[in-house]
């Protein structure tokens, strides 16, 4: 158990910090699951309108930390080459 103020403190930090970062996770998997779902469905310009709107929230992952940079552009690829490929 923390003693000082300070990890007290931090302890409190870290448990908004998590619930955040998990939000701004599910957030970007919705979105990601919006592109495959319409993928599977077998539906081009809808996987394509997904994909659009799934490009900027992983983006944003990566500016905020929640995602490293080569997962996002690996998710973004393998999603990319999926749909042009319909």
């Amino acid at each position: 158990m923390a003693n000082t103020p300070q990890a007290k403190k931090r302890i409190r930090r870290n448990d908004k910090r998590a619930e955040i970062n998990g939000n701004r996770i599910g957030r970007i998997r919705t979105f990601v699951k919006k592109v495959e779902s319409a993928l599977e469905g077998g539906d081009k310009t809808a996987a394509a309108e997904a994909l659009k709107a799934a490009q900027p929230e992983l983006a944003r992952g990566v500016a905020r930390g929640v995602l490293h940079k080569n997962t996002a552009a690996r998710k973004l690829s393998r999603l990319t080459k999926r749909v042009t490929a319909l």
